[in-house]
């Protein structure tokens, strides 16, 4: 007799679980996990799912330390045996950012699946029970061992520290912009195409994170003035999404050196949606002289999801040299 896995569920809320207001028309919080599995017809051949309700909250309303209670709870999931993978269902205004954190802080050889819907449960066009089926399977998976925290829209299984929004309605919003996914959903079968190059981890699991990190994002023709305004309130760390390969104005830079010298590390990251920092310019506020005054530069990883790095890597300790091999790969 085959034993099916076991997929604990976690429902935190997001469009997928959004219906019209009767007044607005416009879509709020309304379905809990029993409403959700109960339009999804199907799951109890893949696997046992067992719905844990957290809460209805909008993704874009999520915090660090309700990111750190939803990692605890899928850390003492997955230490069960009987339990395969676990599946958190949320909105997607944050996705890449929520599971780039619990990459960070669900150490497990199995898999965190983050999933959602583009369309309310409203819409004629709701592709929550497809997405939360494909999740379902993906973290039902043995191919999945090993492969950290994936975000599953769309048919496509995505890396946590590539996953990218780059619509705002697209069903295929969600792409990996510099390796490209790991895998996809086809005819009901989970079809593993490459394992990740790297998976990052925290030393220890912090008990908050650190708080405020800024990020900042460079345009044409700005100054130091943000990184001045965001030390003097109190920074814990700044990240900075420089323009192309991590350039900016020289003011910016002398405004981060500034906090760098009392103290507070500061990360380059590219504005680009895709493609890493380097020293490749050496004109005043080029990259080069970024990295001569000490930035940590952020890798393939984007201004937000270093955002998310440098605030929990903070939040466990983590010195420089501990932040340059979290962030730096």
């Amino acid at each position: 007799m085959t034993v099916r896995p076991t997929v604990v569920t976690i429902f935190t809320g997001g469009t997928i679980s959004m219906l019209p207001d009767p007044v607005t028309g416009a879509a709020v919080p309304a379905l809990d996990g029993a409403a959700i599995l109960a339009r999804t017809p199907g799951l109890g051949d893949i696997a046992t799912v067992e719905a844990v309700d957290w809460g209805l909250v909008p993704a874009s309303h999520l915090g660090f330390a309700q990111m750190l209670a939803i990692a605890s709870l899928a850390r003492a999931a997955l230490a069960r045996a009987e339990v395969s993978g676990v599946v958190v269902v949320q909105g997607t205004d944050v996705m890449e950012e929520t599971a780039f954190a619990y990459d960070l802080l669900v150490d497990s050889d199995k898999p965190v699946v983050i999933v959602g819907a583009m369309r309310s449960a409203g819409h004629p066009g709701f592709e929550g029970p497809a997405n939360l089926i494909d999740a379902v399977r993906v973290a039902a998976s043995p191919g999945m061992t090993g492969q950290g925290t994936v975000v599953v829209m769309g048919g496509a299984i995505l890396p946590a520290d590539d996953v990218t929004k780059i619509h705002t309605d697209a069903y295929d919003t969600f792409q990996a912009m510099n390796l490209g996914p790991l895998g996809h959903i086809l005819g009901g079968q989970v079809i593993v195409g490459r394992r990740r190059t790297m998976h990052r981890s925290l030393p220890v699991i912090p008990s908050a994170a650190a708080e405020p990190v800024s990020l900042i994002t460079v345009t044409v023709a700005m100054d130091g003035g943000l990184v001045r305004a965001a030390t003097s309130m109190g920074a814990r760390g700044l990240v900075i999404a420089a323009t192309g390969s991590g350039n900016t104005h020289p003011d910016v830079l002398a405004a981060a050196a500034e906090a760098m010298a009392v103290g507070i590390p500061v990360v380059l990251a590219t504005r680009c949606v895709s493609g890493r920092v380097s020293p490749s310019y050496g004109f005043p506020g080029g990259g080069a002289h970024w990295m001569a005054a000490g930035v940590i530069p952020a890798g393939w990883l984007s201004g937000p999801k270093a955002r998310i790095g440098l605030a929990l890597g903070l939040g466990a300790g983590l010195d420089d040299t501990g932040l340059r091999g979290l962030l730096g790969a």
